[in-house]
């Protein structure tokens, strides 16, 4: 599954919850808040000032390092 920056917060931790230390790395401390959750990736970067891509691609390096188990 790859991530991509039109993704909300919502789906992204609906797809997996390991992401959660990346968020935080990243400075993205209120992915629980009900506003963040239909937020996109891009619109909660752009908030935090950080690069969409970059925190895509890590994302999706994470994701397919350790695999989603359905």
């Amino acid at each position: 599954m790859n991530v991509s920056k039109d993704m909300t917060i919502g789906e992204l931790l609906n797809i997996s919850t390991g992401v959660i230390p990346i968020l935080l790395n990243a400075g993205m401390h209120c992915f629980g808040c009900p506003s963040a959750q239909g937020e996109t990736i891009e619109e909660a970067a752009l908030v935090h000032g950080l690069d969409a891509d970059e925190l895509v691609a890590e994302i999706n390096k994470f994701l397919e390092e350790n695999p989603v188990q359905a």
